[in-house]
C-alpha cells in the first residue's frame, strides 16, 4: 500500500455562529486547564489550529472525499477536533491516553450535546509498536503503554474513514506508517504540523 497526498480546495469563509461559540468555549476551557497545570503534568498537550481543521473537515464533507462517515481523532486531548467532526455529522470517536483529558473532552461534548465517544487508551493498535521505533525526541508519546483503545471501542483503524492526528515533528513518519499499515484503502489521514499547517493523505493501492 501507499499514501498519496490530497490537495483539498476550500474557502476561508466565516465560521457559523455555533462553531464560533463552541471554539470560544473550548479555548476558554483549554486555557483554564493549562493555567491550572503549574506542575507541568501535561507537557504534551498543545492545541491544533481548530478553525483551519474545521474548514478542511467541512470541505471533505461537502466534496464527499471520505469513503464514509466514521471519524477518529488519535490523541484527542480535549476532543475539540472529534467534536467538530460531530458538528459536521461525522460519526466521531476520540482516543486519549490521559484519563483527565478524556473527562474534559466528555464534559465539553456533553455540554454542547454532541454524540462523540471518547476512550481512554493508546491509539497505537496491537502490533503497531514496530512502526513507532523511528520516533524520537524530547516528546514522544507513541506506544507509551496504556490499554488498546480499539479493543474498548470494538473498532479497528481499518473501520475508520477519516483519522486525525497532531504528531510531534519526530512522530510524523511514524503516524503515516501506522496509518498505511492499519487503515483501509481509500481512508483519509489528516495531520496538523504547526506552522506547516494541515496535510491530508489517502491510502491507495501501490502501483
Amino acid at each position: 500500500m501507499a499514501l498519496r497526498e490530497v490537495q483539498l480546495a476550500y474557502h476561508r469563509s466565516p465560521l457559523p455562529d455555533r462553531i464560533n461559540d463552541f471554539l470560544k468555549e473550548s479555548d476558554e476551557r483549554i486555557q483554564t486547564f493549562l493555567r491550572d497545570q503549574s506542575d507541568g503534568n501535561f507537557p504534551g498537550f498543545v492545541p491544533s489550529d481548530f478553525p483551519e481543521v474545521y474548514l478542511h473537515l467541512k470541505a471533505i464533507q461537502e466534496a464527499a472525499s471520505a469513503p464514509g462517515p466514521l471519524f477518529c481523532e488519535w490523541g484527542c486531548g480535549f476532543g475539540v477536533v472529534a467534536s467538530l467532526a460531530a458538528l459536521l455529522e461525522f460519526e466521531a470517536y476520540g482516543i486519549e491516553i490521559e484519563e483527565e483529558l478524556v473527562l474534559q473532552a466528555q464534559q465539553l461534548s456533553q455540554d454542547f450535546d454532541l454524540p462523540v465517544e471518547f476512550v481512554t487508551g493508546n491509539f497505537v493498535p496491537r502490533g503497531g509498536e514496530v512502526h513507532c521505533d523511528a520516533a524520537s525526541g524530547d516528546f514522544t508519546w507513541l506506544a507509551d503503554g496504556g490499554d488498546d483503545a480499539h479493543d474498548k471501542m470494538g473498532l479497528e483503524p481499518r473501520d475508520f474513514d477519516v483519522i486525525f492526528a497532531y504528531p510531534w515533528p519526530s512522530e510524523s513518519e511514524a503516524i503515516w506508517d501506522l496509518f498505511d499499515a492499519f487503515a483501509s484503502t481509500g481512508a483519509l489521514l489528516i495531520t496538523y504540523h504547526g506552522i506547516e499547517g494541515l496535510k491530508i493523505h489517502r491510502k491507495v493501492n501501490a502501483k
